[in-house]
């Protein structure tokens, strides 16, 4: 018999159990989790020791043990090639994206993702990282007693579709339920919005160990409406800990004591100390390790940053690129919030008070600011009854495309888009009786196929033979709330359809990814010519294709010096396709055209004639 739980009239509804939720900060130097305890506080979780930044540094044993976090931070002056540091900087890339000279660890021969030779045999970014996350979900599970039900985890703005699709892959090897990759700048702006209740135009600035992001958001009435976006993958803390590494040893071989190839990992930790020590102090020195001995160099706060303007200039720029793409001048913007541990330095926060003419906000810290906020998202998500209600409304940083004739780029779903979005338009056949269609996803934000990052290539077959132009191919982009892309064609007369989730097996380069908008910006008017060439000689094409079909089926119709006028004509046409002169493409191209038409005249009645022959007009009536 089953037994039913029944309330008296009045009472209050039984409880219902609270599912387990986090949220995740994986970022390149350290790695947080935090839940929203039954008070509706958002608590941040920590280890035995009750630290709770994770260090996100994995070291692979001689034997083939891992190590992760302070630990593996640890081993890697000893042991640089299986002490993987700023992992977040290779997710997403390919071996041909990596160069070898580029990193501190051995790459795995091959194509297809980068992968690093370790005593457990090759390791992509996405097994190392599941790692760190495998440490995060057993200190949340300790902590609340079970195993998880899911969990928010944060990405960089200007994550592409590979290194968004790689984390995703990364929490599932960890055993992690993903509910929903959420964007750092937008889990800040949570964190701010409901922990402090503002409202109002705020500017994200998010500077973390390897990434820079800036985004612009309405916050209103419980709704969180990014406006615009943008950033950088390869700029954070990281570099400015290079920047002065590169100094230190720029001034050991000035005093004749060069520093010894081995000691590069070492003078880079003792950079990042001093960086930090910056923040605090006017000067500090730092005993660079050279071949002849411990060598003290002062640096002071000042010289750091002159030797760093040129890192801070860059964030800058975005900020007020981010900020001309919403409409916004910065006296509009409410509050400038410093996200992400590397937004502590001096220098950067006065660029940033400049830029707004006001000091910027850091009343939560900016190292924890963003696993604050991807817990309240992750209890949202999750159906946690707490005491916010709100919507989030975030962007898609990167135009989504299709390669069109010519290697030109049709932008569906452009750049800064609300995302989910789902976007359609209608394409056709380029020749007679084609039956299939190659479909090449894009994406950039150039005219040109080549200057954009391919994603994805799929076929649309069977495709009823049709002239050229007649068929009609509906293509449809649908981008989910993380930011993951999926791509559909459908023939209308005939229902068949291709589709395909993209999942490139790497992204965007790190030089692609930052400067794809710089060169947009830069390149607008060549962009505008190339696109201008590139249509021109498809139309120049086709006529071509025309005029030879036509002499071929009726060229007998024109007189010999008609005949060879127009073959001369397409023959110049031909020869000036191979030029990058638009205009003489199209004077060309208008040329043959005039020289068709006599023959156009004479096909139609020479077709007609022949139609009608041994027929009686009265057989045409009715």
């Amino acid at each position: 018999m089953n037994l039913l739980q029944i309330a008296e009239p009045g009472s209050r509804e039984p409880p219902t159990a609270r599912r387990r939720a986090v949220g995740i900060d994986l970022g390149t130097t350290h790695s947080l989790v935090a839940t929203v305890a039954e008070d509706g506080q958002v608590r941040l979780l920590a280890d035995t020791a009750g630290e709770v930044l994770l260090p996100s540094a994995v070291h692979i044993g001689a034997e083939g043990g891992i190590a992760v976090g302070r630990a593996a931070a640890a081993a890697a002056a000893g042991a640089p090639a299986t002490s993987f540091l700023s992992i977040k900087r290779y997710m997403g890339r390919g071996a041909a994206d990596v160069p070898a000279a580029a990193v501190p660890y051995v790459l795995a021969a091959g194509e297809g993702p980068v992968r690093f030779v370790t005593p457990r045999g090759p390791l992509s970014p996405v097994e190392i990282s599941a790692e760190i996350l495998k440490v995060l979900r057993q200190r949340a599970q300790a902590a609340l007693g079970g195993p998880l039900d899911g969990a928010v985890i944060t990405v960089p703005a200007y994550f592409d579709d590979a290194q968004r699709q790689a984390t995703r892959d990364a929490a599932r090897l960890a055993g992690i339920e993903v509910l929903r990759l959420l964007n750092e700048p937008t889990a800040a702006a949570v964190a701010y919005g409901l922990d402090r209740g503002g409202e109002g135009l705020f500017a994200i600035y998010d500077l973390g160990g390897g990434t820079f992001d800036l985004s612009v958001l309405r916050l209103r009435r419980g709704v969180f409406e990014v406006l615009a976006t943008a950033g950088d993958t390869a700029l954070g803390g990281d570099d400015f800990d290079r920047c002065l590494a590169d100094w230190l040893h720029a001034q050991a071989a000035e005093a004749g004591a060069p520093v010894p190839p081995g000691e590069a990992v070492r003078l880079r930790a003792l950079a990042r100390r001093a960086k930090e020590a910056l923040s605090e102090t006017e000067a500090v020195t730092v005993d660079c390790p050279t071949a002849t001995g411990p060598l003290p160099v002062t640096i002071t706060r000042e010289s750091f940053g002159a030797l760093t303007g040129e890192l801070l200039a860059r964030t800058l720029r975005l900020t007020r690129q981010a900020l001309h793409e919403a409409g916004l001048t910065p006296a509009e913007v409410d509050g400038a919030v410093l996200v992400g541990g590397a937004s502590r330095m001096p220098q950067v926060r006065a660029g940033v008070a400049s830029l707004f003419d006001r000091p910027p906000l850091t009343d939560l810290d900016p190292d924890r600011v963003v696993a604050l906020g991807a817990a309240r998202q992750a209890d949202l998500l999750i159906g946690n009854r707490g005491p916010h209600d709100y919507l989030l409304l975030d962007v898609l940083p990167l135009s989504l495309g299709i390669e069109t004739m010519g290697g030109l780029v049709e932008r569906i779903i452009p750049r800064n888009s609300t995302l989910p979005a789902m976007r359609a338009q209608h394409f056709t056949t380029f020749a007679d009786g084609q039956r299939a269609m190659r479909l090449h996803v894009v994406q950039g934000e150039r005219d040109l196929v080549a200057d954009c990052r391919s994603l994805a290539h799929f076929e649309l077959r069977g495709i009823p033979p049709m002239v050229a132009g007649a068929a009609r191919i509906e293509v449809s982009f649908q981008v989910d709330a993380d930011g993951l892309v999926s791509v559909s064609a459908c023939e209308q007369t005939t229902g068949t359809r291709a589709e395909v989730q993209v999942k490139p097996a790497y992204g965007l380069t790190e030089a692609q990814i930052t400067t794809m908008l710089a060169d947009s910006l830069a390149h607008a008017e060549e962009d505008a010519a190339a696109r201008a060439l590139a249509e021109q000689r498809l139309a120049a094409e086709q006529v071509l294709q025309a005029s030879r079909a036509a002499l071929t089926a009726d060229g007998d119709l024109l007189a010999g010096g008609e005949h060879e006028a127009l073959t001369q004509a397409m023959a110049r046409l031909q020869a000036l396709l191979a030029t990058d002169d638009a205009p003489a493409i199209a004077a060309a191209q208008q040329a043959l055209e005039r020289l068709t038409e006599p023959l156009a005249a004479r096909r139609m009645d020479h077709h007609i004639g022949t139609a009608l022959a041994g027929r009686h007009v009265r057989d045409l009536e009715g």
